[in-house]
């Protein structure tokens, strides 16, 4: 499997290849379809897993690569449901430590998916628009 592009610069994921035509699968669609070899290039430094990473929309992928684990998850799940929440909630409401909690919420801001937002006069934090769309891909509302 590699990832290749066509003289319009669309890319697709190379899936089985003869000596005149490819069958090429479009990363985001999943649909399947014959090009002739000579109008594909291989493209570089762009990983084949990541091109098929596409299939996922954009803002669920951003989800999944910036939790690592089930309580990230949870926590950005709170946010979503139940904010936007104070920093001193949150310390009191769940069972991370301060330097665990704004590490994520550090993580998080990074990847765009929350924001900082004043909560009963505290700093505090609410998800993106980002966040919310991806989540709900997750699940799957």
């Amino acid at each position: 499997m590699r990832t290749v592009r066509d003289s319009s610069g669309e890319t697709y994921l190379l899936v089985k290849e003869s000596s005149d035509s490819c069958k090429v699968r479009d990363p985001e669609t999943g649909e399947e379809s014959y090009r002739d070899r000579d109008d594909l290039e291989p493209v570089e430094g762009d990983s084949p897993l990541t091109t098929a990473a596409r299939a996922i929309p954009e803002s669920a992928r951003r989800v999944l690569t910036a939790t690592p684990d089930e309580r990230a998850l949870g926590l950005l799940v709170e946010l979503r449901e139940r904010g936007p929440l104070s920093v001193r909630y949150l310390l009191d409401a769940t069972d991370l430590c301060e330097s665990d909690l704004l590490g994520l919420l550090t993580e998080f801001r990074a990847a765009g998916l929350v924001e900082e937002r004043e909560v009963a006069g505290e700093r505090g934090y609410a998800t993106t628009e980002s966040a919310d769309e991806g989540l709900a891909i997750l699940a799957d509302e």
